[in-house]
């Protein structure tokens, strides 16, 4: 079981970098200036932008920001790989780019500065409506289509993940190879094997029936990848990539896909032909019945999505409160300090929490969904030889 689940792993992720790159953002502050725009900054300087702040954590970069040393930001670079239609494939280092101050090799990172500097240059309205469409992203000079396959925070971050769990899970199948199923577990064993039975008893027997063999690598698989990326995310400059829709979105639509693949003649039969229903009652059924259908990872994609955003967003406003009060009066700013440390230290145990149960609320849910596609009528049960009265004991045996 575990073999499978960590061959599923390895080959499921290769395709989430392609989802991971779709909402890159730059996050990095920006230091050189324009001169028509010097004495704006002067005069903001020492201000508290906590949009940027809060922005600047959640949203994807092309480097990792660690932390900033006398206005000057500590980051690690990471590739850019840009496909360009004439030029083809080209590699480099996100710092070529200096945080969107210059260009490197016809490519700009599209920033506010950036924006400024074409405006001032005379660029028409249409020219910075589409260039403020862009930011955050790369762009070409030339105003060719390119293709950015560059590895981000966001895709970093996964990689991360992906290496520490097949670490994690590789330890332990090594332990049971060796010492056999029987024998006391220790180790990782003691903390792995208790969440992967979990998993089965809790989220695959009760939905899955006598099924859940067959998709318990995949079960494990979104359970283990969301939380341990959901954990990352805690870490301070960590990587909100489970806060990210289009993570969520790639991992909702590899649960769709497997719902539609598992489905069996009963749940297509019911979805398109509901019996027993009159023509016109029968019409609108099945409509419904079709949005339902994709409502289903609409609702996983969202419900991941929003719920880690929304607690990244709260530990860090209340942190900030801080700051916003200190800019008001010294004294406030010390006074609230402890209140909002406090409060901060509250909100993080409680995203602790949060994230094991939105592991757990996902992989949940996506073993509910399969159950409804593979559930077999009362018909099919019978020549199955599977009586439903006595399916809740058999599962406990």
């Amino acid at each position: 079981m575990l073999k499978k689940s960590k061959l599923f792993l390895a080959t499921l992720m290769l395709g989430f970098s392609a989802f991971g790159t779709t909402f890159a953002q730059e996050e990095a502050t920006q230091h050189a200036e324009a001169p028509a725009a010097a004495e704006a900054h002067h005069e903001e300087k020492g201000k508290l932008n906590i949009k940027e702040i809060i922005f600047g954590h959640i949203s994807d970069a092309y480097d990792w920001h660690v932390m900033d040393i006398n206005e000057h930001p500590v980051s690690m670079p990471l590739p850019v790989i840009i496909y360009h239609p004439e030029k083809g494939l080209n590699m480099f280092m996100s710092s070529n780019l200096e945080h969107g101050h210059v260009a490197h090799e016809g490519y700009q990172l599209v920033t506010e500065h950036f924006i400024h500097e074409r405006k001032e240059a005379g660029a028409t309205e249409e020219e910075l409506a589409a260039l403020e469409s862009k930011t955050g992203k790369i762009i070409s000079l030339d105003g060719a289509a390119i293709k950015d396959f560059s590895i981000t925070k966001n895709v970093f971050s996964m990689l991360l993940s992906v290496t520490l769990l097949l670490v994690i899970m590789l330890t332990v199948a090594n332990k049971y190879k060796k010492n056999g199923a029987m024998k006391a577990p220790s180790g990782l064993q003691n903390a792995i094997e208790p969440l992967i039975t979990f998993v089965r008893d809790e989220v695959a027997k009760p939905n899955l029936g006598h099924k859940y063999m067959r998709f318990m690598p995949l079960l494990l698989t979104v359970f283990f990848f969301i939380w341990i990326n959901n954990l990352l995310g805690l870490i301070p400059s960590g990587a909100n990539f489970t806060g990210n829709i289009a993570a969520t979105a790639a991992l909702s639509l590899v649960s769709f896909i497997v719902i539609l693949f598992s489905a069996n003649k009963h749940f297509w039969g019911h979805l398109f032909n509901p019996p027993g229903v009159p023509l016109p009652a029968k019409i609108l059924l099945v409509v419904i019945e079709i949005i339902s259908l994709f409502i289903k990872p609409i609702a996983l994609t969202i419900r991941l999505f929003a719920n880690i955003l929304a607690g990244h967003i709260i530990i860090l406003s209340v942190i900030s409160m801080i700051f916003i009060f200190g800019a008001m009066n010294q004294a406030a700013g010390w006074g609230f300090a402890p209140v909002s440390i406090a409060f901060s230290i509250f909100m993080f145990c409680l995203e602790l929490l949060v994230a094991a149960i939105q592991a757990f609320i996902f992989t949940n849910l996506t073993a509910v969904f399969i159950g409804q596609a593979v559930e077999e009528g009362h018909h099919d049960a019978h020549e199955h030889g599977i009586d439903h009265a006595h399916s809740e004991n058999e599962l406990v045996l």
